[in-house]
């Protein structure tokens, strides 16, 4: 009936050439990010998040599960009163007997016969096979999984408040650009109507000026509604109703990622919670199985019971007649109908290979996001030195542009065209530092650090 584990995968040696064994998700987040409105966000959303207080309900939950398991262990003792009346035939074996039975000289069996008791009982099983102890260390690993996914929840958390705030950072910048290029639009735009009006520029300039303008006025209401949701994504984390978040945006294209140490992949496997929890259901799972196998063998029940037992309210104190006392062994194995055990041993078996399999999958997971940020990380950095010289190139070609629009030796097409380019590369450039600095926060996220 047991069923062969296939062998866990080997995790590489290094992400990389680099087998340096610095990590940087050894540092906490208090020491990771550096701005100080960030890590306000970060204090508050670990206090009031909603998901993270619910996790830990769930730990609470697991605890309890923990004491079902080991009283599980231990006798059950209770107390027990009652009473009764019973009133059996005349002609009877039972009623015959009464009717003929004196208590005491004179006096006869009462009829009906009431009944009255008062003890303590106590059942226990045996635990022969293991089956109650490796359920309760079942019981234990599963709580230990729980606050490895507490832990978990509070790294996606710190990242999540992290991307955001970034985000918000990268749209009051990219806000900024747009309303600058309006008042280069408008300016230009007062221009070609001089020209116009010289019958140096025609009206079809004159439009396509204003149309330009107005398009990055609809521009700038999309830019301020995404800053809006961003803002409440923020609350949202920090379990509050919106209020403003506080920033400082003006040095965002300056903001400048720290160094990484992405250390050797063996550490994910100390440092990542989710790793650590599945690794831990694999362990629970296994128990499992030596549960469900535990119960084809014969079980040991014992039961006992100690008190006092009489008709009569009144003889409850006479001893040792109204003494009672019992104490049961039962030795009991399934040897027929075993269907539903089997069907419950055959789960425990492919739960825990699927545990196994979900093991492998988070390793795997684990490493391959590690090796997709630290790639990332490289390509951003070249990404962004060479849309900065972009942007420079086409600061330099607007006023190029200007200047011989003004002497007629450039149409107005061409200075649009050079208008809209340079925008979209500032806003590029923009976009390109906001995946910078959330790359930084994934790498820290797939190394598995903020829990600690």
């Amino acid at each position: 009936m047991a069923v062969n584990m296939p062998d866990s995968k080997v995790v590489p040696a290094t992400f990389g050439i680099s087998k340096d064994s610095t990590n940087s998700s050894n540092l906490s987040w208090n020491d990771y990010f550096k701005d100080p409105n960030l890590k306000s966000l970060i204090t508050v959303a670990l206090q009031n998040n909603q998901e993270l207080l619910i996790t830990m309900q769930e730990i609470e939950m697991a605890k309890n599960d923990i004491r079902v398991r080991k009283g599980a262990l231990l006798p059950s003792v209770g107390l027990r009163a009652g009473s009764g009346v019973e009133k059996v035939g005349r002609y009877t074996s039972q009623g015959a007997g009464d009717a003929t039975t004196e208590i005491a000289p004179g006096k006869e069996f009462p009829d009906p016969l009431t009944d009255f008791n008062v003890g303590a009982y106590a059942n226990w099983e045996v635990d022969i096979w293991k089956k109650l102890r490796n359920s309760k260390k079942a019981a234990v690993t599963r709580y230990l999984a729980t606050v490895e996914g507490k832990n978990f929840v509070i790294t996606n958390l710190i990242s999540e408040v992290a991307d955001s705030y970034y985000e918000l950072l990268a749209l009051d910048s990219q806000l900024e650009i747009v309303k600058k290029n309006i008042q280069l639009q408008q300016n230009a735009l007062e221009i070609v109507k001089i020209q116009k009006e010289a019958a140096r520029a025609t009206e079809l300039a004159v439009q396509k000026f204003q149309a330009e303008v107005l398009a990055s006025k609809s521009m700038e209401f999309q830019i301020n509604q995404k800053i809006v949701e961003t803002e409440n994504t923020i609350n949202f984390l920090l379990g509050r109703y919106p209020e403003k978040i506080t920033r400082d945006s003006a040095s965002f294209l300056n903001l400048l990622p720290a160094s990484i140490q992405s250390g050797v992949p063996s550490q994910l496997l100390a440092n990542r919670p989710d790793i650590k929890q599945a690794e831990l259901d694999l362990k629970a799972a296994k128990l499992d199985v030596k549960v469900a196998r535990a119960e084809f063998y014969p079980s040991l029940d014992i039961s006992a019971a100690f008190g006092l037992q009489a008709f009569k309210t009144s003889y409850l104190t006479k001893f040792p007649e109204s003494l009672l006392y019992n104490l049961v062994g039962d030795v009991a194995a399934p040897l027929i109908n075993r269907n539903a055990i089997k069907a419950e041993f055959a789960n425990a078996n492919a739960r825990q290979l699927q545990a196994l399999y979900n093991y492998d999958r988070t390793i795997l997971n684990a490493y391959l996001e590690v090796a997709n940020q630290l790639a990332n990380i490289n390509n951003l950095e070249k990404s962004y030195a060479l849309k900065a010289q972009q942007v420079k190139s086409l600061n330099t070609s607007i006023s190029v542009a200007n200047d011989l629009f003004k002497s007629a030796r450039a149409d107005y097409f061409e200075v649009l065209m050079t208008q809209r380019d340079a925008l979209d590369a500032k806003l590029e450039l923009v976009e390109t530092k906001k995946d910078q600095l959330n790359a930084f926060v994934q790498v820290y996220k797939a190394l598995g650090g903020g829990w600690k």
